[in-house]
């Protein structure tokens, strides 16, 4: 199916939850909604359900208007961040629910049920109630429900967000294994830009209430078109860096020039942009160094987040492995020309590194 939203805006009172947009996600694919709380993702969600209807614009599913239409008279699944299920029911019972309402043959939804909570490793519970199943076991329920029904808009508001963090990795490459089997078009809303480009498909950005921009997911990550999209597709965010044009590059902070190749007719000031990632301890042929002070060292996973104060600002920079840093140590930090961004006074894209290997956010 092919679900078209055209000039759709949402106002309550005289707050704007949604600033008009139009968005056309490819049918048969996954579609991410990517953006922080309050960004929008929910409300654009409950206008594409039927739960909610624009206070402008209009919706469409295969060019019928369908803006004012109930969420029960279509045929959407959608999974909420707080899982709803069947109090009454058994967990088999509850992801059996739409295959029955279906009319399907008995045979065929007891294989269903079983396939998928195989899939989302709720097997053992199947003759159990939801009470007596924990809050992510419950999530996983309302999952496998929203995939049995295979409905041809399936919308998943951020249904991974309560569970833990070693189910919720599990959990992200199975859905995608999932969503590429089926027919249905999904839309998938997430905070986590690593979340994004696992589940791969189509990103659009969202921040207050505004699309920022909508292409393949890969395609968004290398090419941001604004330092908007790219602080909200990092985690961390972007390091950005004020600078200014200058014989051969870009001069940064305390005199430092970086050699840059600019695009013609830029403007005078400039901001540089490098993901946390690309900073490296360890130099290579070609690297400016920015010396500094250690300000905070975090461990996450296997990782190490290193925040530092240098010259041209703090910077946080993502080095793989588990290290110790003692505040205050001294600490020089690594870029190379080719992996940063470059915008414009108003923020806009005027450079950026080729797209190369595996992303990381």
């Amino acid at each position: 199916m092919q679900l078209t939203l055209e000039r759709v805006g949402k106002t309550v009172g005289p707050s704007v939850h949604l600033y008009p947009m139009s968005l056309s996600p490819t049918p048969g694919a996954v579609t991410v909604l990517l953006g922080a709380t309050q960004a929008g993702k929910t409300s654009l969600m409950r206008i594409m359900a039927g739960l909610d209807v624009p206070s402008t614009g209009e919706v469409l599913v295969d060019g019928r208007p369908v803006t004012g239409m109930p969420v029960r008279e279509r045929n959407v699944a959608m999974v909420y961040q707080q899982f709803i299920n069947y109090p009454s029911m058994t967990v088999f019972d509850n992801i059996a629910s739409p295959l029955k309402l279906g009319g399907r043959p008995r045979a065929e939804i007891d294989q269903r049920v079983r396939e998928l909570a195989a899939r989302l490793h709720i097997e053992v519970f199947l003759d159990r109630l939801p009470a007596e199943l924990s809050g992510g076991q419950q999530q996983r329920v309302a999952l496998a429900r929203a995939l049995a029904k295979n409905a041809p808009l399936m919308l998943l508001d951020e249904p991974l967000v309560n569970l833990d963090y070693k189910l919720r990795e599990e959990l992200r490459e199975e859905l995608s294994a999932l969503f590429s089997a089926g027919d249905s078009t999904v839309v998938y809303a997430t905070t986590e830009p690593g979340e994004a480009l696992l589940l791969g498909g189509y990103t659009a950005v969202m921040d207050a209430g505004e699309l920022l921009q909508y292409g393949p997911t890969a395609e968004v990550f290398h090419r941001p078109q604004s330092i908007r999209v790219a602080r909200a597709f990092s985690d961390p965010p972007m390091n950005l860096i004020e600078g200014e044009l200058a014989e051969g590059g870009v001069r940064l902070p305390g005199g430092l020039v970086l050699p840059l190749v600019v695009p013609p007719g830029a403007s005078r000031s400039v901001t540089l942009g490098i993901r946390a990632g690309a900073l490296r301890e360890r130099v290579r042929e070609g690297d400016l160094a920015l010396a500094g002070v250690v300000e905070l060292a975090e461990i996450s996973g296997s990782d190490t987040f290193v925040h530092v104060a240098t010259a041209v600002g703090e910077l946080v920079a993502q080095l793989p492995g588990v290290h110790e840093f003692g505040l205050g140590a001294s600490l020089s930090l690594h870029m190379h020309p080719s992996q940063v961004y470059l915008f414009d006074q108003a923020g806009a894209l005027l450079l950026a590194p080729a797209a190369r290997g595996r992303v990381t956010p």
